[in-house]
C-alpha cells in the first residue's frame, strides 16, 4: 500500500471540475428514470470482515442501464446540448434542433458508451460507441438497442481510444471520453460532475443517519469515479473519513502516477477486473486523488473473484470490477472499530 502526501489539502482547491451535484441533480428531478441507488447496512458482512459497520453503494440497478457509469456520460450529452443551444430544458424545440446536429462518439469498454447512447437516443443527438475486440458482442447489442452504432477495433481499449479521437476529427463528431489528458478536459470534468451524484446520495443518508464511515473505499480504472466522490467528500461531507483507491495489480496507473509524482503508464497482463484494467490514468483525476486520498493499494483478480462471492453470499451481483472496492477493503483490514463504505460500482450483466 502507497499512503498519498495529503500536504496542501486545506489550500484553495482547483479541481478542474465541478465536485458539486447540484447541476445534474437539478436535470434529474425531471427523469422517471432517476432514483437513488441503495446504500446498505451490511451488517453480516461487516462481522465476516472484521469491521464495525460496512455500507455498500449498490449501482447495480443504477437507471436501468447497470453501473454508475450511467450518471456520467449522459449528463455530459445533455449538459453539451444545453451549453450549445442556451437555456436549461433540453426537450425544446430550439434545444432538440441543435442535438440532432450533434454526433457523440467514444471509446468504451462497455457501460460508458452505453450511458452515452442511452443520452443521444433521449436527447435526439447521435452517437458512436467504438468498442476493442474485448467487449462481448452480447454488450455491443445492447449498446446498439440503445440507438448507437457500433464500430469495432481489433486492438486494445487504448486502440479504440485512438480510433474515437481519429474519427471525431475526421467526421466534426464531438469526442466524449471518461479518461483526460493535457489539452483534452472539459468533456471528462462533465462526466465526473455527473458522478457526484454518487456522492451526495450517500452524504444525505449519512447526514439523515447520525452516523458517517470511517473509510471510504473507491476502485479506480482511469480513475473518474474515484476522483470525482473523493472531491465530493473533501468538499461537502461533514465528516472526514479515510480514502484509500483501489486498482488492479495489472493496471496500478493511478498508484504508479501519484507514486512518482506525474502521469505514468501502468504496467500488467491483462486482467478480469476489465473496467479498471486501464494503463493511463486520467489527468484530472490524477490531480484530485494525488490531493484528496490518503493511500493507494492493488488486488489481485483471485481477490476480486473471492469480494464477488462474499456478494454473492450477501445477495448481491457484481463482477471483479464491481467489488473490487470490496477486495480493497479485505486488504485494508482496518480494523474491529473501523466503519467502511465501499461501492458496488456495476452489476453482473456489465460489459
Amino acid at each position: 500500500m502507497f499512503h498519498a502526501n495529503a500536504e496542501g489539502r486545506s489550500a484553495e482547491r482547483h479541481d478542474g471540475f465541478r465536485a458539486s451535484a447540484e447541476r445534474p441533480l437539478a436535470l434529474l428531478a425531471d427523469c422517471p428514470a432517476y432514483a437513488p441507488t441503495p446504500l446498505s447496512d451490511a451488517a453480516a458482512l461487516a462481522d465476516t470482515l472484521g469491521v464495525a459497520r460496512l455500507w455498500i453503494k449498490d449501482e447495480s440497478t443504477r437507471m436501468g442501464l447497470g453501473s454508475f457509469k450511467a450518471l456520467g456520460g449522459a449528463f455530459a450529452v445533455v449538459q453539451m446540448i444545453l451549453d450549445r443551444a442556451g437555456g436549461h430544458d433540453p426537450m425544446t424545440p430550439e434545444a432538440r434542433a441543435v442535438a440532432a446536429q450533434m454526433t457523440f462518439i467514444t471509446a468504451s469498454a462497455g457501460n460508458h458508451g452505453l450511458s452515452v447512447a442511452a443520452g443521444a437516443r433521449v436527447f435526439h443527438a447521435g452517437a458512436k460507441i467504438v468498442l476493442a475486440a474485448s467487449v462481448p458482442e452480447s454488450f455491443a447489442d445492447r449498446i446498439r438497442a440503445a440507438g448507437a452504432e457500433v464500430i469495432r477495433v481489433a486492438g486494445s481499449y487504448e486502440d479504440s481510444i485512438a480510433e474515437a479521437m481519429r474519427l471525431a476529427e475526421e467526421n466534426g463528431w464531438i469526442h466524449l471520453a471518461d479518461g483526460s489528458w493535457p489539452g483534452y478536459i472539459e468533456a471528462p470534468a462533465l462526466i465526473m460532475e455527473g458522478y457526484t451524484v454518487l456522492a451526495e446520495e450517500c452524504r444525505r443518508s449519512f447526514a439523515d443517519g447520525g452516523a458517517w464511515p470511517t473509510h471510504v473505499v473507491l476502485q479506480a480504472g482511469v480513475g473518474g469515479l474515484a476522483a470525482a466522490v473523493a472531491a465530493h467528500v473533501r468538499r461537502f461531507w461533514e465528516v472526514q473519513p479515510e480514502i484509500v483507491v483501489v486498482e488492479p495489480e495489472a493496471a496500478p496507473c493511478m498508484l504508479e502516477s501519484v507514486r512518482a509524482g506525474g502521469l505514468t503508464p501502468g504496467q500488467g497482463p491483462a486482467s478480469t477486473m476489465g473496467r479498471l484494467d486501464c494503463k493511463d490514468a486520467s489527468l484530472l483525476a490524477f490531480e484530485t486523488l494525488r490531493r484528496d486520498a490518503d493511500a493507494f493499494l492493488t488486488v489481485s483478480d483471485d481477490a476480486a473473484a473471492q469480494a464477488v462471492a462474499l456478494l454473492h453470499g450477501a445477495d448481491m451481483a457484481s463482477t471483479p470490477s464491481g467489488a473490487a472496492a470490496l477486495a480493497g477493503l479485505q486488504a485494508l483490514a482496518p480494523g474491529k472499530e473501523a466503519r467502511v463504505m465501499v461501492i458496488l460500482s456495476e452489476g453482473p450483466e456489465a460489459g
